[in-house]
């Protein structure tokens, strides 16, 4: 009874075991990609839809702490602009989308004179040559901004690639359609300035997050082809949707180092030459390690059912050994009673003869 009333709570406890498993949090997933690789299976064999909400957030973490930067950064450029703009910046005035700055010549600031980095103001140039060329030249200085007539370029060296904000966008959100110098500084000094701070974090979070989403989508796919083959190299067979959905937790730690990235840059303006490479790279030892850990432990299950296949073996022996041992033993009983019965009746038999031969025998003197 008690081994009955075990078996029944074991059966009680795993289910309640699997919904614990499908009930697991963000931020545990985000622990047992980096931790625990053998726990990718587990996390790959509850579907591509949990996957990609898995990505989706990290990707969206990822996107917030860029955006805080980039709104860190526009906070300082405010504030040494400002002071900039009374002292040393040319009149200029926007209207109707069109940003028009009173200089002939355009205005280079350095890297070394700005919060922000290289910054290049040129309002009267449309020829997207020299527009590339003023790209070339921040990309070359380590990041920075370009103001156009238009829009503005924004070159950050944690981000592969410009993010490009046109002034209509911007205007439309902050609802002005047209300011001059004075009512740049008299804004920047009042607390609507906030309101420019929330415009430029929601403007920039729906662009870079679809950047980065597609970004990182990317490499999980080129990522998931490589496990493909490494799994095609260990033998084991996989379907391609579970090794896709173990690439989205092996390039966890990928991302957050790209996250640490950005906000250290945030504060230090730096650029680390082969970041991509070892980006890959470590999400491709990740994986590899999970696909190596599962052949381990479907080696270690084909040599358990090859022992228990054995010992299987040893019993069915053993049993056809006993089985044959009471058949030879039911066949001599059942010989011995044959002989027993053989010999009863052979001896009645013998008896009845004699009692015949007796019976036929005249007794002596019965002829006088």
């Amino acid at each position: 009874m008690e081994e009955e009333k075990k078996t029944e709570e074991n059966k009680n406890e795993n289910p309640k075991k699997e919904q614990n498993e499908l009930n697991i949090g963000f931020f545990r997933r985000v622990w047992y990609s980096i931790v625990n690789i053998e726990k990718y299976p587990n996390l790959s064999a509850q579907g591509l839809g949990k996957a990609i909400s898995y990505l989706l957030k990290i990707v969206a973490i990822l996107t917030i702490v860029f955006c805080l930067g980039v709104v860190y950064q526009t906070h300082n450029l405010v504030d040494e602009g400002i002071e900039y703009l009374q002292n040393s910046f040319p009149e200029f005035s926007y209207k109707d989308g069109i940003l028009s700055v009173d200089s002939e010549e355009i205005i280079n600031i350095s890297s070394e004179d700005s919060v922000a980095g290289e910054t290049i103001i040129d309002t009267k140039t449309e020829d997207e040559t020299v527009i590339n060329q003023y790209i070339n030249q921040v990309t070359n200085a380590g990041g920075g901004i370009i103001v156009l007539k238009d829009r503005v370029i924004v070159k950050n060296g944690a981000v592969a690639g410009t993010i490009s904000y046109s002034y209509t966008d911007i205007s439309g959100a902050m609802r002005v359609s047209e300011f001059n110098k004075q009512d740049v500084i008299n804004f920047a000094n009042s607390n609507k300035i906030i309101s420019l701070y929330v415009s430029v974090f929601l403007t920039i979070f729906i662009y870079v997050f679809i950047m980065y989403f597609l970004s990182t989508i990317s490499n999980v796919l080129l990522l998931s082809f490589f496990g493909f083959f490494t799994a095609w190299l260990a033998r084991i067979k996989m379907r391609y949707v579970a090794i896709f959905n173990m690439s989205v937790y092996a390039i966890t730690l990928s991302v957050i180092l790209n996250m640490l990235y950005i906000a250290v840059n945030i504060f230090i303006p730096f650029e680390i030459e082969y970041f991509q490479v070892m980006y890959t790279a470590v999400a491709a030892i990740y994986l590899v390690a999970a696909i190596l850990i599962l052949k381990s432990e479907f080696v270690k299950k084909q040599m358990e059912l090859i022992k228990i296949a054995e010992a299987q073996e040893i019993i069915k022996k053993q049993i056809e050994e006993k089985e044959r041992e009471e058949e030879e033993k039911r066949a001599r009983e059942e010989q011995k009673k044959k002989d027993k019965e053989k010999e009863e009746k052979e001896k009645k038999n013998k008896e009845k003869e004699e009692k015949n031969d007796n019976e036929g025998k005249e007794p002596q003197g019965s002829g006088a």
